[in-house]
């Protein structure tokens, strides 16, 4: 028998979904198909929601000005993620100019560099590497030194929203939280291994968890291997701790904490992070220009106190002597944003 044409082949059924409204990631088949439906991801945005599977860059007229590129340069996206902040770099280094982006992530860096090639950014102007930041001396031994540096410590929301990713309590999935899921042991994996002191101290350590006591008590009276098991965990601890009226915020803010500080771990992020700190003034050129994003105190620590150490060594001839937020709009627009701090340094010509 001939095989069946496109035209003569049954219709896939759309996603079912109980009630009006898709909740659901799987569910929202309209805002996973951004190239069918661009109008229904612009009714998304614009009720200061993200679209599901996408991802909005925070802060991009900012780093622009902060990163000031120019035709002929090159620069380096140290987080490439969904590619919101090259997209808007790209062209203001044409012609002549390039990109370099990095990510770790092998499930969303092909879909963010096929997103890009179609855009119209071939391999000339933009190079993509899936490699960590212990790297760069290697990169720039291949390419050359950089004017610009990005790096955006945020999680991409399109790891963030998908269950099977385990970054969110918003829904029930496995507790993985590696960035890379091919490499290292997962959160349930690390969890298993931690007694109740090291726990709290690792909660209170990665994300200044003040009920890090209880909440390591509640997790070890059971085996937690999804994120609603260790959810229920948090909520189980916060009600021994939190007044009523007060439960829900609270429950809500120690959950963020919780799963950010074995994220934290899982990738071993504050020592690749130093580790980035450290490698960076060697790859800028005379005059580069670096911008950070940080979302939480002990990455905007590490980056305050490396920037300021670089001024004083005269490594760096300008840091920003206090960071920037998003504004007032942009915060409102995309909550995702509020969190956000933008420190910059720039090498001596």
């Amino acid at each position: 028998m001939e095989p069946m044409d496109d035209a003569n082949a049954p219709r896939k059924r759309r996603v079912r979904y109980k009630g009006t409204h898709p909740r659901g990631f799987g569910e929202k088949y309209k805002e996973l198909a951004p190239d069918q439906y661009a109008g229904e991801l612009e009714k998304v945005k614009a009720r200061g929601q993200t679209p599901a599977g996408t991802h909005r860059s925070i802060c991009v007229n900012e780093i622009l000005a902060v990163l000031d590129p120019k035709p002929g340069e090159v620069g380096l996206d140290a987080t490439l993620g969904y590619g919101g902040h090259t997209e808007a770099l790209l062209p203001r280094l044409q012609p002549g100019g390039r990109m370099v982006g990095l990510d770790v992530d092998p499930i969303e860096l092909p879909r963010t560099e096929a997103r890009l090639r179609k855009l119209g950014f071939g391999e000339d102007m933009l190079v993509l590497r899936r490699m960590n930041f212990a790297g760069l001396p290697h990169l720039k031994a291949e390419l050359g030194g950089f004017d610009l540096v990005l790096a955006d410590l945020g999680v991409s929301s399109m790891q963030i929203d998908d269950p099977a990713r385990g970054f969110t309590w918003k829904a029930d999935g496995p507790l993985d939280l590696r960035l890379n899921p091919q490499r290292g042991r997962s959160a349930a994996q690390l969890l298993a291994t931690l007694d109740e002191q090291t726990f709290t101290e690792l909660l209170v350590e990665n994300a200044d968890e003040p009920h890090a006591a209880a909440i390591a008590q509640a997790v070890q009276d059971r085996e937690v291997r999804t994120t609603r098991q260790l959810a229920d965990c948090v909520r189980t601890a916060l009600r021994g701790e939190v007044p009523e009226p007060e439960r829900d915020e609270m429950t809500k803010k120690a959950l963020q904490r919780t799963f950010q500080a074995l994220r934290i771990a899982v990738n071993d992020e504050f020592r690749v992070l130093d580790q980035f700190l450290s490698l960076l003034p060697a790859c800028l050129n005379p005059g580069g220009r670096v911008a950070i994003l940080t979302f939480h105190s002990g990455e905007d620590r590490r980056v305050k106190k490396a920037f300021q150490q670089g001024f004083r060594e005269g490594i760096y001839g300008a840091v920003a002597p206090e960071p920037i937020r998003a504004s007032p709009e942009e915060r409102w627009s995309n909550p995702r944003s509020t969190s956000a701090k933008l420190r910059w340094a720039v090498r001596p010509a």
